[in-house]
């Protein structure tokens, strides 16, 4: 009996000793800073156009894509694609980059650790990425960046964004600048955990068997296209995060909406396909976003790692 314990104790030891060990992908400030430049980069090119599209098409339910490119293109010529760029989406690409990098990279290390596959850990990596990115840096950001876009509708036109945000401070405080966040929070912990864990799945799938192969740099690409492009299954409430940033104006609209409010207006006017406007730029933005993020971000913070081991 003893000699069939000691066996059992000896395989399981063995197995703890066989099982490769979590290699933590390091995360310096230098690297955080190259976080931030990668979204800053992808918003300064195709983000910001595509974001446009996107929020005016949400907020205005009616149009198509090429109506929403049209009325853009004469809001501003070429330069109508990226209202709100600077500076509220500079400000928030600079700083959600780097928090979105760090924070899922620490909990994609911590659940591995814990014994978690790499894609449960990649999920539980984009959830808590997401959630920070909006509490800390995005509520005022996504709030500015919609009032750039749909400011038009506002009954004076004339209002500069800076007095519409003073405005909106001087009768709701830092509550009204940061109106809509609870729905940030929800669409970036959703959008990003798809994303991460979709991405992990795909690359686990081109994988096989040999669970250590390293993917090539098409599988990689590939892997977070299909991550970025899924992840908009959560397009409704990327349409009620708009619908209560706008600066529209409607005798039938509540004021004051939140997440509830705001998705029975929709439905009333729209029904249930109102939650869905924009999805197609939206599914652009996303393939593109996460192959510079998932993609980009994993090829830095390798790049790194094996430069300190050299």
């Amino acid at each position: 009996m003893a000699t069939s314990t000691s066996s059992s104790a000896a395989v399981a030891a063995q197995a703890v000793t066989a099982r490769p060990a979590v290699e933590k992908k390091t995360v310096s400030f230098h690297n955080i800073l190259l976080g931030a430049a990668i979204q800053t980069f992808e918003v300064s090119t195709l983000g910001q156009p595509f974001e446009v599209v996107k929020t005016h098409m949400a907020a205005n339910r009616g149009d198509s894509i090429a109506t929403s490119l049209k009325k853009t293109y004469a809001r501003g010529g070429i330069a109508g694609f990226y209202q709100g760029l600077i500076p509220w989406a500079w400000i928030e690409a600079s700083t959600k980059g780097g928090v979105l990098l760090f924070t899922s990279s620490e909990i994609d290390y911590r659940a591995r650790v814990a014994g978690f596959s790499s894609s449960w850990a990649g999920l539980f990596g984009g959830v808590g990425g997401g959630v920070a990115q909006a509490y800390t840096t995005m509520g005022f950001c996504t709030f500015m960046k919609t009032v750039e876009v749909t400011r038009h509708k506002s009954p004076d036109t004339n209002a500069s964004t800076w007095r519409i945000a003073y405005d909106v401070f001087q009768r709701e405080g830092i509550r009204g600048l940061n109106r809509g966040v609870s729905a940030v929070a929800l669409r970036q912990m959703t959008n990003w955990g798809s994303r991460f864990g979709i991405s992990r799945v795909t690359e686990s799938m081109f994988r096989g068997a040999d669970k250590t192969r390293k993917l090539t740099t098409g599988e990689r690409l590939a892997a977070s296209a299909i991550g970025g492009a899924l992840a908009c299954w959560n397009q409704p409430l990327e349409v009620i995060r708009v619908e209560m940033q706008s600066q529209a104006k409607a005798a039938d609209r509540p004021a004051n909406l939140n997440l509830f409010s705001a998705a029975r207006y929709i439905y009333q006017k729209n029904g249930i396909l109102g939650f869905y406007r924009g999805v197609t730029p939206r599914v652009g933005l996303s393939v593109y976003l996460t192959v510079c993020m998932v993609f980009g971000g994993d090829s830095i913070k390798s790049y790194f790692s094996d430069k300190k081991k050299a």
